[in-house]
Order: C-alpha cells, then sequence, then structure tokens
C-alpha cells in the first residue's frame, strides 16, 4: 500500500484519536469513515438546485407569514 505524509494540527489529531472505534485502527481508517459518512449526507443535485430556487424566491421577497399558511392549512399555531 502507497502511503503519503499529511500534517494535521494537534487538536486535529487528538479529535482524530478520540473518533477511533479500536486503539489500532488507523487515521487511514478514521478519515476514510469520515468521508463515508460525508458522501452519505451529501445534498443531491435536485436537492440543490431547490434550494437554490427557494433562496431565490425569498430574495423576490415571494414569501408569506406562517400565520397565513397555517390559516390556509387550517393549523392552529400555539404559542
Amino acid at each position: 500500500m502507497e502511503t503519503t505524509i499529511i500534517q494535521v494540527k494537534k487538536d486535529t489529531a487528538k479529535l482524530l484519536k478520540g473518533l477511533k472505534l479500536y486503539s489500532g485502527q488507523s487515521y487511514d481508517e478514521v478519515i476514510r469513515s469520515l468521508v463515508q459518512e460525508n458522501k452519505a449526507e451529501a445534498l443531491t443535485e435536485k436537492e440543490k438546485k431547490d434550494i437554490e430556487e427557494a433562496l431565490q424566491d425569498i430574495r423576490k421577497g415571494k414569501v408569506y407569514p406562517i400565520e397565513d399558511v397555517a390559516e390556509e392549512l387550517g393549523v392552529k399555531l400555539s404559542n
């Protein structure tokens, strides 16, 4: 297996050490696990597009007060 050296701050190394599941787990395994988790939680292109469209609507003032939406849906808001 080909390896390389990376530099991390001491506090980052301490965080990585705290994420080890067992004492012999390599930092490579810890980092790969974090990357896999991040990929699983990543937004799809459609989700990114939907968010951008929603932000554009907000910028254009195409928003409704929550009270109006609740009234239209017949939902009572509690304080």
